[in-house]
This record gives structure tokens, C-alpha cells and sequence, in this order.
């Protein structure tokens, strides 16, 4: 039987786009005809223009047919975070103070999309200034829980088979979570991989850029063409970049070594996901090492929320001064504790900060990866938040790179992801360790 377009992943409609056997114009179709039979439930979308998005698909099946160069995501669509610049379509950040803004330039990452031959769609529901506030967007697996948060739409329109492929952000856990949430693969690869120009900044010190796709390949392939170096990054290293798809293609060479770490607040796990992690956990015997965290990494958690709390409102203080009343009751508490934070706290904290990358990098030198929760349990309900982001907060301050899986399922039948951290700048090894898993675990079920 005939398979629908929309339900390619990334790579499979690259492929099939490449050799001629589909084109971007019916891909984008059928991706449009999805979103119009099922977006009014779930509201990924905070911007889309189906005329546009179809002349950017007519404009590579011609380029195709003329026999010209091709990139790696050529005629494949993508979403885009509603907090990344574009000039061809409003970025209105999830409130209404901006509402119908529309940037001169596009962010760089939009730059490496068009180069790389992707068709940009539209924007993805962010929660307000991508912080705390949720928005419209509900789970695709049930719209009466929450995608989680901020990449909300992003995650969503991922696991609603909108698009393939979609660009979202991270400053605690907005990439991972919601991935978790929605039952997608999401990854945030090392901090400074990813450029940051033209992306609201939220915290300089803290935000990062991920991707949410239907395999490990698909956001392995998004990364490799959106990273890049950026000198108006200061984030941004000027070194070449791990070889995402290289590592997420390859068999491990050995059997990879694992470590759990036993921390404070693992007790806000849901029995569902426990148990879950537990039996995978059981799985890896003596590739996994069981290890009582030190109390300095918990404290990280104080740490992160103080650096992103200054930072946004330094970033953000003009739209916090001219348009208070437009601040939501959410956000406006979170604001104004942020203002209360000193100097001297935030330098210590930014301190810490580094004490903590430091302290990673030498950690990974007897383990592949950190085993971890990628969120506490199955989506909250719709209206009661987006979900606890602790268990992304260590390794997002440490600029590590983080990789979530759909690997469980929760006691209502909402899905459940589970969290690899690898070390600083080994993306490639990390991406090669969840394959492993992955195979590791099917063969445990076969």
C-alpha cells in the first residue's frame, strides 16, 4: 500500500525527493492537507503560509530537474520555533506585544536551512518569550494534556506528522521534555554548535538550539545543516563540528558503558516512568554504573534558575518596563524575583557555572553517556503547566549535549522519553550510543 507523504521521516523524504521518486510540491501537499485535518485540535501553528511554502517546494523540484546542486534537506519541510527571525514571515514570540512583528533579516539558522534546500513552512506556538506561560498547543496523543514547553508547537507538529522535521530551543528543558511529552526524538547538541543569532535571546549564557524529529538519523541530519560557526555568537566556537549523522548511522565499535546518577530530586519521577527506567536500566547488567551524585551537582539547579532569571531581565528589560500590564500573572512573579538578584549573585553563580562544565569534562572519561529521565512522567493535563524541566536543568547549564528517545509509555498510554548525555563536543559518540540502546532494547523484546 501506497504510504501518505506526510509519514516520511526526514531522511526517507530526502531520499525519495533526491531520486525523483517524490516531489517537494506533493510532499508539502500532503503535509498542508494533514495540518488542515488536524491543526484545529492541536494548534501547533502560530504562522503558516501554504502559497509560500508551495513556491519554495516548486522552486526545488525545479532545481532538481535542472540538475543543479542540492542540499541535504533539499525540498524537505521544517518548522520553525515562533522565536527565530525570519524576514519572509512574522516572529511574534509568543505574545502579543508582538504581534504582526516581522524581522529585515533572517536568524543564521534560517540562512543554513535555505542553503541546506529545506522548505521553511512556518512557526511553531512557543510559550510567551519562550519561558513559563503556555500557550494554545495541546498534546497530538491527547488534547487534554500539555505538549510541554517552550518548543511546544514544535515538538507537537512533529509528532502530529506536520512536518518531518522542526527547530525549537533550550534553556532548561524545551527541547528534551516536550520531546519526551509528545513521544518524538529530540536533541540539543553541545552549547555553541548551533548559532543563536537572530533567535530571541532569553538568557546569553544559557539558551541553546535543538531539534525534534521522527528517527535518531532525522535530528542528526537537521543538526549537521544548521550548525555551523558564527562569530556574532559568543557562544559559537570557530572548530569544526562532531559528524551528527556519522554517528547516529554507526554501529558502536564496543559495547558502551552507561552511568545513573542517583540525585535529590529523582524522587519527583512518576511511578510509570520509574518502573520504565528500572527494567532499562536492569537491561544494560554490567554496562551500568549506579552513582550517588555529589550534593554540588543538585545545587546546580538553584544556579541555573538565578542566571536565567538575571539574564532575561537584562535581555528583556525594555519589553519588561514599556509593556507590564501585557506580562502575563505566569511570568510576572518570575520577573520580579529576577529583579531582585544582585551582581554579585549572578557572577558567583555564573562561577558555578563553570566549576560545573569543568567537573564534566572529565567525567565522560569511563562512561558513554548519562542515562537519565528525559521529563517526570507522561504530559501533565492541559492547564496545569508545562512540566518539570529538573531533569534537564544539570547537563542544559553545562552546555552538554542531550538526546531523548521514545522509549516508554505511561500508565494512560501517553508516551515517555528517556534521556542520554554525552560529553562536550562528542555529539557523534553520543548519537552512536542511543543507536546502540535502541538496537539493544528491540532485541531485548524480540
Amino acid at each position: 500500500m501506497k504510504v501518505a507523504p506526510y509519514t516520511l521521516a526526514a531522511t526517507e523524504a530526502a531520499q525519495a525527493i533526491l531520486s525523483g521518486r517524490l516531489s517537494s510540491v506533493d510532499l508539502v501537499k500532503s503535509c498542508l492537507q494533514r495540518i488542515s485535518d488536524t491543526d484545529n485540535a492541536i494548534k501547533a501553528w502560530a504562522y503558516l503560509d501554504a502559497e509560500a511554502a508551495l513556491a519554495q517546494a516548486a522552486e526545488c523540484d525545479r532545481i532538481r530537474k535542472a540538475g543543479l546542486a542540492t542540499g541535504p534537506l533539499h525540498g524537505v519541510p521544517v518548522g520553525l520555533k515562533d522565536i527565530i527571525d525570519t524576514s519572509d514571515m512574522p516572529t511574534q514570540r509568543g505574545s502579543a506585544i508582538f504581534s504582526g512583528r516581522q524581522s529585515e533579516q533572517d536568524a543564521r539558522i534560517v540562512e543554513l536551512l535555505r542553503e541546506a534546500g529545506a522548505v521553511i513552512m512556518g512557526k511553531t506556538v512557543t510559550t510567551e518569550l519562550a519561558f513559563v506561560h503556555a500557550n494554545e498547543t495541546r498534546n497530538p496523543h491527547s488534547t487534554d494534556h500539555s505538549p510541554g514547553g517552550s518548543s511546544s508547537g514544535s515538538a507537537a507538529a512533529v509528532a502530529a506528522e506536520h512536518v518531518p522535521l522542526a527547530i525549537g530551543t533550550q534553556t532548561n528543558g524545551s527541547v528534551i521534555r516536550p520531546a519526551s511529552f509528545c513521544g518524538t526524538f529530540g536533541f540539543k547538541p553541545t552549547r555553541g554548535v548551533i548559532s543563536r543569532s537572530g533567535v530571541l535571546q532569553t538568557s546569553v549564557s544559557l539558551d541553546q538550539v535543538g531539534c525534534f524529529g521522527r528517527t535518531l538519523t532525522d535530528v542528526a541530519l537537521l543538526t549537521d545543516a544548521i550548525g555551523g560557526y558564527d562569530q556574532r555568537d559568543t557562544e559559537s566556537f570557530a572548530r569544526p563540528r562532531p559528524h551528527m549523522s556519522g554517528g547516529a548511522g554507526t554501529e558502536a565499535p564496543v559495547t558502551p558503558d552507561f552511568v545513573w546518577l542517583d540525585l535529590p530530586f529523582n524522587g519527583r519521577l512518576a511511578d510509570d516512568a520509574r518502573s520504565g527506567l528500572e527494567y532499562i536500566l536492569d537491561s544494560l547488567g554490567p554496562q551500568l554504573t549506579r552513582m550517588t551524585a555529589a550534593d554540588t551537582l543538585s545545587n546546580l539547579v538553584a544556579v541555573q534558575a538565578r542566571i536565567h532569571e538575571y539574564e532575561i531581565c537584562q535581555h528583556q528589560a525594555d519589553v519588561f518596563e514599556q509593556h507590564w500590564p501585557q506580562i502575563s500573572e505566569t511570568l510576572k512573579p518570575v520577573v520580579t524575583r529576577g529583579q531582585q538578584i544582585t551582581k554579585a549573585e549572578y557572577e558567583d553563580a555564573l562561577a558555578v557555572k563553570a566549576s560545573a562544565q569543568a567537573f564534566f569534562a572529565n567525567f565522560f572519561d569511563d562512561f558513554d553517556a548519562i542515562i537519565a529521565p528525559a521529563a517526570a512522567g507522561e504530559a501533565p493535563i492541559f492547564g496545569d503547566g508545562t512540566g518539570d524541566p529538573i531533569f534537564c536543568t544539570l547537563w542544559t547549564l553545562a552546555g552538554l549535549p542531550c538526546v531523548t528517545i521514545p522509549l516508554l509509555v505511561g500508565d494512560t498510554g501517553l508516551p515517555i522519553g528517556v534521556q542520554l548525555i554525552g560529553a562536550l563536543e562528542k555529539d557523534d559518540r553520543l548519537l552512536r550510543t542511543a543507536r546502540w540502546l535502541q538496537m539493544h532494547l528491540a532485541a531485548e523484546l524480540a
